[in-house]
């Protein structure tokens, strides 16, 4: 059901923002709706997400108008302090976004299009499972104003998917990249590398499924084993190899190599993009730092510096709204040198890296020996950007050490 929830200050019942807090009118703002249902765990997972017995006095089929609560909520709070600004990008996420019946995805989109309503290019995202996506679902969630699905695939190789606990149809893969081609989304679609008994054919076999279905985006994650996870235990007893370091660091060479042969070009350590236009939006605008709200249990929010994050259970969620109050259960506020530091970490796994003038003391001067160890590229150097060289993707916490020292 998730690690637990951050230590920080405790978060105000009304959600009122700190007066002193200095809100950009003119930064890009985002949403992000947490869909918190499943219908199985995944042995990997540490989301917060929950199966129908886990639920405990929460109801799916109240989920949606819970969050309209919040949205409204959140409208009063931020219309209090700054003009308010139409969100950039929205994201659904979870769990299972399409376990809800469409509907009530789409009464969720329209909440935020009421509270602050949508740039007129705004991207919005749904996180799908495959077999959930039907044509009719597809047509549903674009009619909705839904741009963009983004598909669960995480492997094409059957073995794989059991590993990972992953219950879909391979083949459904296909039929929901072509329900929404269909409907006139774009498409991305996720994978996962290094699952216990995963081969490097078995890897090359899942990226150049997933390049056959001509997405627009490909994201590849390195399997992290989580504690507290049923794979985490399963590891501990020695019932399944922990992921192998080097088999990793070959897979994401593998990957690297095959989607830039296929046109795609990587713009985050994780994420690769046909043209800079299908780049997620949403994800960059974590990396770059700016401002968003997230709805739903266990949600983070970021506006101006300050965090805060929400209750985690549906049912707690649930009560806090039903008693008028914010589901907020804590925030913090890191000060200026932190949140230099921060954004340094963030933004040098990106492609447009960081500005080597807002390196610090040994960050800086760490710049050259990076260059020599060929982590970071030294033209970007010249041109006065840190900007991840494929091998130093692979070393990317290293080298954050050293930027950040």
């Amino acid at each position: 059901m998730g690690a637990a929830l951050p230590l920080g200050d405790p978060a105000p019942p009304s959600g009122a923002l700190p007066d002193d807090l200095d809100i950009d009118g003119g930064a890009d703002f985002g949403v992000y709706l947490h869909v918190p249902f499943c219908r199985v765990r995944c042995g990997y997972c540490d989301f917060n997400t929950y199966t129908a017995t886990e639920l405990r006095g929460a109801r799916q089929d109240a989920y949606a108008d819970e969050v309209l609560r919040e949205i409204a909520l959140s409208r009063e709070v931020l219309a209090a302090r700054a003009p308010l600004r139409p969100a950039q990008t929205v994201f659904f996420g979870g769990g299972t976004p399409t376990l809800l019946p469409a509907g009530d995805l789409a009464r969720m989109l329209e909440g935020v299009r009421g509270a602050f309503g949508l740039a007129t290019d705004a991207e919005v995202t749904v996180e799908a499972n495959p077999d959930t996506v039907t044509p009719e679902l597809a047509l549903a969630l674009a009619e909705a104003g839904v741009t963009r699905l983004s598909i669960g695939m995480q492997s094409a190789v059957p073995h794989v998917l059991a590993a990972l606990d992953r219950t879909h149809d391979p083949s459904n893969v296909g039929t929901a990249v072509a329900a929404a081609r269909a409907a006139g989304m774009d498409v991305s679609v996720d994978l996962i590398y290094g699952a216990p008994g995963e081969s490097l054919a078995d890897w090359e076999e899942s990226v150049r499924t997933a390049m056959s279905l001509a997405p627009d985006h490909i994201s590849a994650y390195a399997l992290i084993v989580e504690d507290g996870t049923q794979l985490a235990r399963q590891i501990r007893r020695g019932e399944v190899p922990a992921p192998d370091d080097d088999l990793q660091a070959d897979m994401y060479e593998l990957v690297d190599d095959l989607l830039a042969a296929g046109g795609f070009g990587w713009y985050e350590v994780s994420n690769w993009a046909r043209t800079p236009a299908h780049r997620s939006r949403h994800n960059l605008a974590y990396w770059r730092g700016t401002d968003w709200w997230g709805y739903g249990p266990g949600a983070h929010s970021h506006v101006a510096g300050l965090r805060w994050w929400n209750v985690r259970h549906p049912a707690a969620y649930a009560q806090r709204l039903a008693d008028s109050s914010s589901p907020a259960a804590g925030r913090e506020r890191p000060d200026e040198a932190a949140r230099r530091l921060e954004d340094v970490l963030l933004r040098s796994r990106i492609a447009e890296g960081v500005a080597v003038s807002e390196l610090e003391g040994e960050g800086r001067h760490a710049v050259a020996s990076l260059i020599a160890d060929g982590l970071i590229d030294g033209a970007a150097a010249v041109r006065g950007r840190v900007v991840l060289t494929r091998r130093g993707r692979l070393l990317a916490d290293a080298v954050v050490r050293a930027l950040t020292a």
